[in-house]
């Protein structure tokens, strides 16, 4: 049991590591100091109070990351209610599962008496993660007269959908919801592309600019988090020739 735990400490500092691009040397003092070199990349690299919760979450799924599926399947059986078809489409959703995500979400969308606004929005997501842009359109315009649509992730990939088919003006105005500050990094380093393809080069570069200092204010936690996506805004900003 204790080797077990071992190799799966070490799993997640590994995958932790490269999800973080983190220095390589990293792997050596994890791989060869198995447990004291687990405990000091933790220390130093991951942990504080408020991350323990996920840290555990995200070990557990990488042991077994259908666990959760399988509990809520069973508590689907015993009570076929809509938030417990509603919570095992979710877990479906959270690995990526998306071919079994769609049709629970479908079953949730058929109770007319419920407010059906989220489970819209994470069909959405899932059919997105497939490509299927014409159900993400179809869907997107069923809510998107609903208050919590405007500026939101929804309203976005309506506007990559609309992308993906050819409707560039109104992709454009769709996926400009998203700029909002201090929010939807990534998203905006999408939209930024977005721009630069559709020749908006000095609209894309001032987007650019902002995220990049933005970051510099961000929590330890939020630049682990991104910093993938502020990598790439740099190399957009070096290759644009634009100072930082």
């Amino acid at each position: 049991m204790y080797y077990y735990l071992i190799l799966a400490l070490q799993g997640y500092c590994i995958y932790h590591m490269y999800k973080n691009r983190n220095p390589y040397y990293w792997v050596f003092l994890i791989l060869f100091l198995p447990l004291i070199g687990c405990v000091i990349y933790l220390i130093t690299q991951v942990y504080n109070k408020r991350d323990a919760e996920k840290i555990t979450s995200e070990i557990t799924s990488i042991i077994n990351p259908t666990k959760k599926v399988r509990d809520l399947e069973k508590r689907l059986e015993f009570a076929e209610t809509y938030q417990n078809r509603l919570n095992l489409a979710d877990a479906y959703l959270e690995i990526k599962d998306y071919n079994n995500a769609i049709p629970h979400y479908l079953e949730a969308l058929k109770d007319t008496s419920q407010n059906n606004f989220y489970a819209t929005t994470q069909l959405i997501e899932a059919y997105f993660n497939i490509e299927d842009c014409d159900k993400v359109i179809d869907y997107a315009e069923k809510i998107k007269d609903h208050p919590e649509f405007k500026k939101s992730r929804t309203q976005f990939l309506y506007g990559l959908a609309l992308e993906r088919i050819g409707n560039i003006e109104e992709a454009e105005t769709n996926l400009r919801q998203i700029d909002i500050r201090y929010s939807y990094y990534e998203e905006r380093l999408i939209l930024a592309k977005f721009l630069l393809s559709i020749k908006k080069d000095e609209e894309a570069v001032e987007i650019l600019k902002e995220v990049y200092k933005e970051s510099q204010h961000m929590t330890k936690p939020n630049k682990r988090i991104y910093r993938a996506t502020i990598l790439e805004i740099e190399k957009l900003l070096k290759e644009l020739n634009i100072s930082i």
